[in-house]
């Protein structure tokens, strides 16, 4: 298997509870996905469904009520002595995953740059510790490499903001500076944490080109949390659709944009503003996602899905195979369901998409 083919992140029925006053709260019910080197996966859903949930545990910042009932996160990795090595990051002490694999190897990007700054702290210090605990440097070295950090990530006059404050830059800037500091030891992976929701719509951009340059640039693989489908249009490979826990729909980007198959990804896509409809309101999916303090029995979204069957209230789907690259959790994709169609505004919309963006290619 070639460098830029194999599996760098496999993660294999995770299954996830949280002790709460009001009991137990199963958040992530048997989530499977996998990462290949050099690309980017999008997790996007609703609030709440399990998509920052998951990308914690493999960083080991699960909050202490937080018990992982079963499942693996494999990753692979190449060594000091050029040999592959796979671990499973669950496993491992949690001394040793922050000391030789968060940050080092995998490395994460929250959605508030403000939160993740020590504001007693200048810019160039807080890079620089990074740069200490992951890479043996002397002080001179340190600070010559978290300039060159911060001239990577697009930041002018480097030398004079490596001695600012963080309440001294801009919130683009504070970002391309976290981006700098999660960058600053080389890692294999970048986990973003919706990136860019805390920006206005003109630096949301920009930070988005400066990942994919970056991407290109290190050999990064990518996966961005984020409930935004303009941010998963512009820079996934492959998307998972998340649910109340649980990936119902996963595709590469094309298929799940042009040809989605569940009704909760539909939903989605509909809810998107678009100027050519003749509707003047917006949709948005109805209900809410269920509350998993009560696991839900059978499908969890039948209670949203007006395309529900008897079947939906009973027992929960499995993932059908569409392509070898597609996948969707949902019973309408069993041979005796009913022939159910996306329906005609969506497939008039997404066709309209279609042919805009063939005509930028």
């Amino acid at each position: 298997m070639s460098e830029q083919s194999r599996t760098i992140l496999d993660i294999r029925n995770l299954d996830i509870s949280f002790k709460t006053n009001a009991g137990i709260v199963h958040a992530i019910r048997g989530v499977n996905l996998d990462l290949q080197k050099g690309e980017t996966v999008s997790i996007v859903c609703e609030s709440g469904s399990g998509k920052s949930v998951t990308m914690k545990a493999a960083m080991g910042l699960l909050d202490s009520n937080a018990t992982v009932n079963s499942g693996e996160i494999l990753y692979t990795y190449t060594d000091e002595t050029g040999k592959q090595q796979t671990v499973d990051l669950l496993k491992l002490p949690k001394k040793q995953l922050r000391q030789n694999f968060n940050g080092q190897r995998i490395a994460m990007v929250f959605q508030d740059p403000m939160t993740s700054l020590d504001p007693t702290m200048t810019i160039g210090k807080q890079i620089m510790e990074g740069v200490f605990l992951h890479k043996n440097m002397s002080k001179a070295e340190a600070k010559a490499h978290a300039l060159e950090l911060l001239r990577l990530v697009g930041i002018t006059d480097a030398e004079k903001r490596f001695k600012n404050y963080p309440h001294q830059l801009s919130g683009g800037m504070r970002q391309r500076v976290v981006i700098a500091i999660a960058l600053s030891a080389d890692p294999d992976i970048l986990i973003c944490d919706e990136p860019t929701t805390a920006l206005d719509v003109t630096i949301q951009a920009r930070i988005l080109e400066l990942i994919m340059d970056l991407q290109k640039k290190m050999g990064l693989s990518v996966i961005y949390i984020t409930h935004d489908l303009g941010v998963v249009a512009k820079v996934a490979d492959y998307v998972d659709v998340m649910y109340a826990g649980k990936i119902i729909e996963v595709g590469n980007v094309n298929e799940i944009f042009y040809e989605p198959k569940h009704p909760y990804t539909w939903g989605l896509l509909s809810a998107m503003p678009d100027l050519d409809t003749d509707d003047d309101r917006l949709y948005s999916i109805p209900g809410s996602p269920p509350n998993l303090l009560h696991e839900p029995k059978g499908d969890a979204f039948a209670a949203r899905n007006q395309f529900a069957m008897a079947i939906d209230e009973k027992a929960d789907p499995p993932l059908f195979k569409i392509s070898e690259t597609h996948y969707a959790a949902t019973w309408l994709l069993h041979p005796d369901a009913p022939k159910i169609e996306m329906p005609p505004e969506l497939q008039a919309r997404l066709e309209r998409a279609r042919k805009e963006v063939e005509k930028y290619l």
